[in-house]
């Protein structure tokens, strides 16, 4: 069973959070699902892990197009993994089930700490998942750096 990881973001912005997350994963040999529920958003990520640094290309796709089963990282609204993904990332609330997390080997839950509402919405994930029996973990970077603040077995 894989665990669920939740980001609190509050010094830097998902567009630089992101894309050190999914390099991580990436050198654990994961491919990698970015889910999130609004699509100009999702645009908008594409964009940055284009032009981020060109010294260091992400290789990624957004979903719909012909080759989304080859993409190590393909950003998506929708729910499947046609890229056989072992690792999921959310964004901007999207949704994460329980199935999820215990078949996945990680599951990436990132919000805006600035969002009183994307906070609020993180809060109620955590909550169902560690109910539902799924181990979590709190990171926060409110010193600068990113510090694991709770903890739950589930």
């Amino acid at each position: 069973m894989g665990n669920v990881l939740f980001y609190h973001l509050t010094r830097q912005p998902l567009e630089v959070t992101l894309p050190m997350l999914l390099g991580k994963a990436l050198g654990a040999g994961w491919r990698v699902v970015v889910r999130g529920p609004h699509k100009a958003r999702l645009q908008m990520l594409d964009s940055v892990l284009w032009t981020r640094d060109p010294n260091d290309f992400m290789p990624h796709g957004l979903a719909g197009g012909a080759f989304d089963v080859d993409q190590p990282v393909l950003l998506t609204s929708g729910d499947d993994m046609p890229n056989g993904a072992r690792c999921l990332m959310t964004v901007d609330g999207g949704q994460v089930s329980v199935d999820e997390v215990q078949r996945l080997e990680r599951v990436c839950i990132l919000f805006d700490g600035n969002d009183e509402a994307a906070v609020g919405h993180a809060r109620g994930q955590w909550k169902s998942l560690t109910d539902a029996g799924c181990s979590a973990q709190y990171w926060s970077q409110e010193r600068g750096k990113w510090e694991k603040k709770a903890e739950s077995s589930g």
